[in-house]
């Protein structure tokens, strides 16, 4: 008999077992362990990533690299606070919020999340209508209404349950980490050149561009959908969570599991932007869509013997897979919100089909407005990711107050720097992120 198709978070979320905290060796526990990272590590690579790293390698060559670096460092910190309100206080960032609040500024904060869950979608919906027209010569309406249809996708991946979607996504993950690898070999960019970019510089103070783009690299990083669903997915693990020695187990490696996966995905943007930096720096090529370099990877016009069909094919696949699996992210980020929010839960399917559909009108709207055109959507990623800047520091404060309750958290609350660190890079990530909409408008 088939498995039944799970209809919330709580069924798909399954305790899995770990191994003896005291007689398992290290890569036993952290393969048990590993997984929720992958999910959350999908979030850092979507089409706004893909926008903004491309764009930096274009304009900047490898100079945005540090802003990459120091985007990923920030996103590890702020993991490890989601990551230790799951484990230790048993509830995810929703419901630690929602438990906080009076009934009018929780739903105040259910709408601006719900806001930029439907930004976080359109974002996968983009991606995916333009890999389809890619690949297939699918036009950008037919393939924005067959995302309808990824409702199927996701309701065949939940049933396989949340360890089996944690290897898919890994897997998926791999893929396109090796089809960039592939595409920055054959560019053979200076290794020299790299290494440099790495280092931070006055750039981005001296260069008003650089400075944008930079504020579109941290705000395309660090998004308030994978706090919500790290803080979800960490207690998906089965152990004694009145045991301090398996809380302090599985804070570790849930950390552990966290940093591997943002840095796989640190190193597919970095990809991304030295592509963007070898082959389109100084060219006459104006990179201005995914649809440019995908172009520019089969013209021998822009990168010489290089070209070729089978890379730009590789490439437009790469974004049609992360646009698919941003899809279950998206549909677990979204009902962890209503579930803690509104105590309301729905089948995971009507979740989905509901987002969907409502994240359609503003596409189509500005579709009808300024025309169907992969630059008119990729454009409207740009202020997808303003709403998500809007909803970050409402999901921040909270995040790093909560972590600092000593009634909460007990033994594992904040210390007094990780709290001022916390309220200090926010505080920054909001000043940075205002700059980023005053600028944008």
């Amino acid at each position: 008999m088939a498995k039944p198709t799970p209809k919330s978070l709580a069924e798909i979320n399954q305790s899995v077992p770990v191994p003896d905290v005291y007689q398992s060796a290290f890569w036993q526990k952290f393969l048990a362990y590993s997984g929720p990272g992958a999910l959350v590590a999908v979030g850092y690579m979507d089409p706004g990533n893909w926008l903004t790293s491309l764009a930096g390698g274009s304009q900047f060559r490898y100079h945005l690299l540090a802003v990459l670096l120091i985007a990923i460092i920030v996103a590890m910190f702020m993991q490890t606070l989601a990551i230790k309100l799951g484990v230790v206080a048993r509830q995810d960032l929703a419901q630690a919020i929602a438990a906080t609040l009076p009934r009018p500024v929780r739903y105040g904060l259910w709408i601006l999340n719900e806001v930029a869950m439907m930004a976080t979608d359109m974002t996968g919906v983009i991606g995916t209508a333009v890999a389809l027209n890619l690949l297939f010569g699918l036009p950008l309406v037919a393939g924005i209404l067959l995302t309808i249809a990824d409702v199927l996708v996701v309701l065949l991946f939940l049933r396989f349950g949340i360890r089996r979607i944690e290897f898919i996504v890994l897997a998926a993950i791999i893929t396109v980490g090796v089809i960039f690898g592939l595409e920055v070999g054959r560019a053979q960019p200076p290794l020299t050149a790299i290494l440099t970019g790495l280092v931070p510089t006055n750039l981005i103070i001296k260069n008003h561009a650089a400075l944008i783009l930079s504020l579109g690299i941290l705000g395309a990083t660090i998004m308030p959908h994978n706090l919500y669903l790290h803080s979800s997915l960490a207690q998906s693990r089965r152990y004694d969570y009145h045991n301090p020695a398996q809380v302090n187990e599985a804070l570790r490696f849930a950390n552990w599991d966290s940093n591997v996966h943002l840095v796989a995905a640190f190193l597919i943007n970095a990809l991304l932007l030295i592509l963007g930096g070898t082959l389109f720096f100084h060219t006459d090529h104006q990179l201005a869509s995914l649809a440019a370099v995908y172009a520019g990877l089969k013209s021998t016009a822009i990168v010489g013997q290089l070209a070729s069909p089978i890379m730009s094919t590789l490439f437009a696949f790469a974004l049609l897979i992360t646009g698919l699996i941003s899809s279950i992210t998206s549909t677990l980020a979204g009902q962890i919100v209503m579930e803690g929010y509104l105590h309301i839960r729905l089948p995971l399917w009507q979740r989905r089909l509901l987002t969907r559909l409502v994240t359609l009108v503003p596409i189509f709207i500005i579709g009808w407005a300024v025309g169907f055109t992969d630059q008119a959507f990729e454009n409207l990623i740009i202020y997808a990711q303003v709403a998500l800047s809007i909803a970050l520091p409402f999901t921040l404060y909270p995040m790093v107050a909560l972590t600092g309750n000593k009634a909460l958290m007990g033994n594992h609350v904040n210390s007094r720097w990780t709290t001022w660190l916390g309220y200090g890079l926010t505080t920054i990530i909001t000043i940075l992120n205002l700059n980023l909409i005053w600028h944008l408008g």
